[in-house]
């Protein structure tokens, strides 16, 4: 089985105000958007993520990784179609649909939903009403409603894929969501157990408290790594993934890239699991000239498999020459492709040790870094 996820955003979301709509606007030190994608980044199990945008937003968040973009509609309901035909020549099995004002929702909570899917033909989280409920007439109490039997509904929803494509092709005009598409087309859906911190931003006030929710449950790291290489012959020095002409290379068991080691062993340091060493040992003959993106990369695996996403990352190269700056924007480019991390989120400086100790000397470049990790 395949799995993909459709975030809804392409909503303007008049009621929640602000001078943006909400899945753009900031929520402790991240957009609204940013935590729902990193909810759904962090389940191995999705193999695709289609974020369906206003088309005058498409500019605004780049396809990377596993996530596309796709123009939504007028409504919700046509939001949501565009997602699924962007979907039909893949191997997509099971589909999973949330909004993304519901930013609370937690990793662990999709895969609660996907395990249950399996042993439905669709799955939706719910929370009983538990509140008395009143009919109102000209601000005064005209009635009660009975609370039996009642739910409040939640994202993400689950589905075959080919079901919910063919229930959302038939129909026609708006729906409150997605299970109502489905009931309309025959589909059997089948309530499972909300999470009551999964609330949807809708007006102001829900602001302060998603902000509340996320920093409970938020488990923040930061990382540090230092490495030094000397210098040797050679004709250019590799320094955070950019080949840089030079007089001298770096020395090392690998390609030496010193700003990419210390940068691998910030994450690992982050992680509390060792560092370069450790997991590729210079006295294994196979990791002899590797290129350093491969011990890169594997740091930010390891991340993302302990639930992890990297939030930034700063990079400081101190040595004499080569002149860094002009290379700056390369390197955090270059960064950027390996760890999947938006390149506003890197940072690469450099400084000198006023012709102090050994990178005064020239004799070699060292390079320390800083990350920072969230729990998602």
């Amino acid at each position: 089985m395949t799995t993909a996820a459709i975030i809804v955003a392409a909503g303007r979301g008049t009621r929640a105000g602000g001078d943006q709509p909400k899945q753009w606007q900031p929520l402790a030190g991240r957009r609204v958007i940013d935590w729902t994608l990193a909810a759904f980044e962090a389940v191995d199990d999705i193999a695709r993520i289609v974020l369906v945008l206003h088309p005058d937003d498409m500019a605004r968040y780049p396809p990377r990784d596993r996530i596309t973009t796709v123009a939504g509609g007028a409504l919700r309901a046509e939001s949501v179609r565009n997602g699924l035909e962007s979907l039909t020549e893949t191997d997509v099995t099971n589909v999973l649909i949330h909004d993304v004002a519901r930013c609370c929702t937690k990793s662990a909570y999709i895969s609660y939903v996907l395990y249950e899917l399996q042993n439905a033909p669709a799955v939706a989280p719910a929370l009983p009403v538990t509140d008395a409920l009143w009919q109102g007439h000209d601000g005064y109490v005209s009635g009660t409603q009975d609370r039996s039997g009642l739910y409040r509904a939640q994202t993400p929803q689950a589905f075959d894929f080919q079901s919910i494509l063919q229930a959302h092709r038939a129909h026609s005009g708006e729906a409150l969501d997605d299970v109502e598409v489905a009931r309309a087309a025959g589909i059997d859906v089948k309530i499972i157990d909300g999470d009551e911190s999964n609330l949807k931003i809708t007006h102001p006030s829900d602001f302060s408290r998603a902000e509340k929710i996320l920093k409970e449950q938020m488990d923040i790291r930061v990382g540090s790594g230092l490495d030094v290489h000397r210098f040797g012959p050679g004709d250019h020095v590799m320094l955070c993934g950019v080949a840089i002409p030079h007089s001298r290379g770096l020395q090392g068991h690998s390609d030496a890239d010193v700003g990419m080691h210390a940068l691998t062993d910030a994450i690992y340091g982050g992680l509390a699991m060792g560092d370069i060493g450790r997991h590729f040992p210079p006295s294994d003959p196979q990791w002899k000239g590797a290129e350093s993106h491969i011990f890169l990369r594997h740091a930010v695996e390891m991340a993302g498999e302990n639930g992890f996403v990297i939030n930034n990352m700063d990079v400081t190269l101190i040595c004499e020459h080569p002149k860094i700056t002009p290379h700056a924007p390369a390197m955090r480019q270059a960064l950027s492709g390996i760890t999947g991390v938006d390149i506003e989120r890197v940072s690469v400086k450099a400084t000198t040790s006023e012709r102090l100790g050994f990178t005064g000397r020239e004799e070699g470049i060292a390079a320390q870094a800083l990350v920072t990790l969230v729990k998602t």
